[in-house]
């Protein structure tokens, strides 16, 4: 047929119009394959803190091998992340600040990598989708720079020397984004195997359980600990020191403490009662929720923390209450863990309200009526605090005193079952005020609108109850 044939024209117009189809046919899946990867997004919009955090996936596990040169105050480090997308994500970031980034591969894949002020910004070669699993690791180190967070304005947070051979890590709210690159949010919890390299003679002290101790033949010792169960981010925790370790095995639950050498005999005494402690927890709270439990104590400082299994204290702030209120907090706070920033009554309000009241269960009313006389018009609704109050009276006292209101309103058998009712359903996961309340009226069987409004959601302090 020739070309100007009507018949091979209307073939001609045929087939390229098939072509086409099957062209747009064939395009279409990778276009809406484009389309779909989104970056995750860099901060997770908490109220006090909108840009901590990252999203677009849920980390699972953090390997962290670091090696710490305390003469000139170095680290270098590879953290490991083990993750599964929550979304299609062509990008996705981390948390971290004052390190600088050698390398950095997701599933074995060299990738490209933006470091802008606290967020790594990190490309994959090939994308991810919703629901893979996923490994990232990174190289970095340098001398770390402090973390200058307005929630703990009084001092500078992350990888701190504290004095002589002593070093510390302090990661509550913002710090651990110092010294590992992490979802620097309480919501994404994870598990963590955290191993330290530093010369011999120094001892360090993690989360969790000691696993190893290595001693490698170059004048150095590795010390592995391994958190089996899902942490935040912020309650990771390092010391490094001369440390004399001191375990009390006569309670519920071992206790493995770290002293400094020259008064490791002297803390022995001061600690005594922990175990004792621990049992009335154990009592009115149910078990305790991890495998051991222990602190650390610095030669100086002026901070407590409350870090998962390991709390740390200085010589002027290891009295009863402060022990008693550091280990409550591996209940709420640690095991039940604050959902957002501006959920902090429940760590705070919760450890205080247990201080008060230890040993008898009681929190005379006298007491009460100091605290709300000093604290005065400054102790405004727990719920509504801005970040300079983090630490303030709202969330210590005022919590405290929503759940003494609380108590007063259902008797104690109802009120014990009601912590330990929240203790249970969020053990080892994060809760925010609203599922407290719940809780609260699922267990009470009770419409408590009116107490909770009064006492965490209005500025002014209610009348104290009888």
């Amino acid at each position: 047929m020739r070309a100007s044939d009507p018949g091979n024209l209307l073939w001609r117009k045929i087939s390229a119009s098939a072509f086409k189809l099957l062209l747009l046919l064939f395009l279409l899946p990778v276009a809406s394959v484009i389309l779909a990867q989104q970056p995750g997004s860099e901060g997770l919009g908490d109220r006090l803190y909108p840009k901590l955090g990252n999203g677009g996936y849920d980390v699972e596990h953090y390997s962290i091998d670091l090696q710490f040169w305390p003469q000139e105050y170095r680290i270098h480090a590879t953290t490991v992340v083990d993750a599964i997308a929550t979304q299609d994500l062509s990008r996705f970031s981390l948390d971290l600040f004052g390190l600088s980034v050698d390398s950095v591969s997701v599933n074995g894949a060299d990738s490209t990598f933006e470091h802008v002020d606290h967020k790594l910004i990190i490309s994959p070669v090939a994308p991810l989708a919703d629901g893979d699993a996923f490994t990232v690791a990174i190289e970095y180190g340098g001398r770390p720079a402090p973390v200058d967070d307005p929630g703990a304005y009084w001092e500078s947070l992350g990888w701190k020397y504290v004095t002589g051979d002593y070093y510390v890590t302090d990661g509550e709210p913002t710090g651990s984004m110092n010294w590992f690159p992490c979802n620097n949010h309480p919501s994404d919890k994870a598990t963590y195997t955290i191993r330290v390299t530093v010369p011999a003679g120094l001892t360090v002290a993690s989360n969790g359980v000691l696993t190893d101790q290595i001693e490698n033949g170059d004048q150095t010792e590795s010390f592995v600990w391994t958190m089996d169960d899902p942490m935040s981010s912020h309650n990771a925790f390092v010391a490094v020191g001369d440390f004399v370790t001191v375990r009390d095995d006569t309670g519920p639950v071992p206790i493995r403490n770290f002293f400094p050498r020259a008064s490791a005999e002297a803390l022995a005494d001061t600690f005594a009662e922990t175990q004792a402690m621990m049992s009335w927890l154990v009592d009115i709270l149910g078990p305790y929720p991890f495998a051991e439990y222990g602190v650390v104590v610095l030669p100086e400082t002026d901070s407590l923390s409350d870090n998962q299994t390991i709390s740390v204290f200085t010589p002027a702030y290891a009295t009863r209450k402060y022990i008693l209120h550091q280990l409550a907090h591996q209940w709420f706070g640690n095991s039940v863990t604050q959902a957002r920033w501006e959920d902090m009554w429940l760590k705070e309000g919760f450890a205080s309200y247990l201080e008060f009241t230890y040993p008898d269960g009681i929190w005379q009313q006298s007491s009460k009526e100091e605290l709300v006389a000093w604290a005065g018009s400054g102790m405004g609704a727990p719920t509504k605090i801005e970040i300079e109050q983090l630490y303030g009276t709202a969330t210590f006292w005022r919590g405290a005193l929503t759940l003494d209101a609380l108590r007063a309103e259902l008797g104690d058998e109802v009120f014990f079952d009601i912590l330990r009712t929240f203790n249970q359903q969020f053990a080892h996961s994060v809760a925010t005020t609203e599922d407290f309340i719940a809780v609260a009226e699922s267990v009470s069987e009770e419409n408590l609108d009116v107490l909770f409004n009064a006492w965490l959601y209005e500025d002014a302090v209610p009348a104290l109850p009888e």
